[in-house]
């Protein structure tokens, strides 16, 4: 009763101040605006109307134009197509198609270095200088490389010299060697005639041995027959004084005609021996001749090697006169510049970083849930993020041979004890089948993150 008291003297303040009017209707509270008056009674008086504009309303609610619902009809009608189409995109993608974002664009990076060492004199580029195959990029001082290969070329023109003169030997050794047998067998030829008349001489001598020993018995013949006549005085002393030196002179003769036989069995000793020796020279000559040959043949084999070897340091030496001048390798854009005029470099000394424009690849990392349909050779769409989604044709090339971690520098563990599944992923390379059309502006680096998508079906 306390608070029905107070909430009815709050309703009657209220109305004094001039707000709105309360009333307590069974524990309720009523508020209701004021009326033009001030009183309140207006809206008192107007309350059946009220509730009369109320339910004309609600019939009104219920009865929507039918432009409305139309347009009610056609929104759902599109939401719900648009979720078939986006339905059907997804299984499509799913179904017919493979893409990753783990990709990006590959190329080799050649590394300039010197070849040789020496002092750089001019440098010709600078970083991000697009360069083509075949263009200086420096030049290191050619003066010792020069010396070097007129020293060369004079050392080659000396083997050469040598090399002619040795084959030249080559026929005259052979030329000799042959004369050499031919006198070798003369030489015997003449050994055995000289034999032969030796021992005819030999026999002669003999004859005439045997002819002075007749001649002697003969005449000591007479000397006997001649001994007892002369004491006698039947002949005169002179016969027998010649009968006595004829005996005598036919004795020396004997003696004459002995020695005669034995110089001429010494005379065919020598020619036997002559012979023998003949026979040994013709023996070492016909053996020594094709080695004599080989010998020359050999020397001349090794002054044209001496001419090969010679050859070849000319070449070396114009070859190191020509590194002196450092050419691209490839056609591509210069990073990593650290040569300047002046430096003196070594052999290996990197000196600039070419990036190709041309020969360029995707590797892309799909995971190995998405490998099942994947093959060599299928169609892949390539979209380059950095171009603004320019897209690029391509192929399937190779699919890698083991897993991204398993080539890791420090591979999983799966033996430890600790281990979760996880999706791993595959390099993939794709080569791009019209890039010189497709890239004429040379927009793409290697680096470049790419979206490739594989049509699988």
């Amino acid at each position: 009763m306390a608070d029905q008291d107070q909430d009815q003297n709050q309703g009657n303040g209220d109305q004094q101040g001039g707000g709105v009017q309360t009333a307590q209707i069974t524990g309720t509270v009523q508020i209701q605006p004021k009326g033009k008056d001030g009183s309140g009674k207006g809206d008192q008086a107007d309350g059946g109307k009220g509730n009369g504009d109320a339910k004309q309303d609600d019939k009104k609610k219920d009865e929507e134009p039918p432009a409305k619902k139309t347009r009610r009809t056609i929104l759902i009608a599109a939401v719900v197509l648009l979720l078939i189409l986006a339905g059907g995109f997804f299984y499509w993608r799913s179904t017919y198609s493979e893409d990753t974002d783990d990709a990006q664009v590959d190329g080799d990076i050649y590394q300039v270095s010197s070849r040789v060492t020496g002092q750089v004199i001019k440098v010709y580029v600078e970083d991000n200088t697009r360069v083509q195959q075949g263009d200086l990029l420096a030049e290191i001082d050619p003066k010792d490389y020069i010396v070097a290969l007129d020293q060369a070329q004079a050392n080659l023109a000396s083997t050469r010299a040598s090399a002619k003169q040795a084959t030249t030997n080559v026929p005259i050794t052979s030329v000799t060697t042959r004369t050499t047998v031919n006198t070798s067998g003369s030489d015997v030829t003449s050994a055995q005639a000289s034999i032969a008349q030796a021992q005819k001489q030999a026999q002669a001598a003999e004859a005439r041995v045997a002819q002075a020993k007749a001649n002697a018995v003969k005449a000591q013949l007479d000397v006997d027959r001649y001994t007892p006549l002369v004491q006698k005085d039947v002949i005169s002393k002179q016969q027998y004084d010649a009968a006595v030196a004829q005996a005598a002179a036919s004795n020396a003769a004997v003696l004459e005609a002995q020695a005669n036989v034995i110089a001429q069995e010494e005379a065919t000793r020598e020619a036997q021996q002559r012979l023998a020796q003949a026979r040994f020279q013709q023996a070492q000559a016909a053996n020594n001749a094709p080695k004599q040959i080989a010998v020359e043949q050999a020397r001349a084999s090794a002054a044209d090697a001496d001419v090969q070897q010679a050859e070849a340091r000319v070449e070396q030496a114009r070859l190191n006169l020509s590194y002196t001048k450092i050419i691209a390798p490839t056609a591509g854009i210069v990073n990593k510049k650290n040569v300047v005029v002046g430096a003196n470099l070594s052999v290996g000394q990197n000196l600039l970083t070419i990036v190709p424009l041309a020969d360029l690849w995707v590797t892309a990392n799909f995971k190995e849930t998405q490998l099942d349909k994947m093959r060599t050779g299928q169609n892949v769409t390539i979209k380059v993020d950095a171009l603004g989604g320019r897209r690029f044709s391509g192929q399937v090339s190779q699919i890698g041979g083991a897993t991204g971690s398993r080539l890791s520098l420090f591979p999983p563990e799966n033996a430890t004890g600790n281990y979760v599944k996880v999706v791993q992923r595959i390099p993939v390379r794709i080569n791009f089948t019209n890039l010189q059309q497709e890239n004429g502006d040379y927009a793409l680096r290697p680096g470049f993150s790419v979206e490739p998508k594989v049509a699988v079906k």
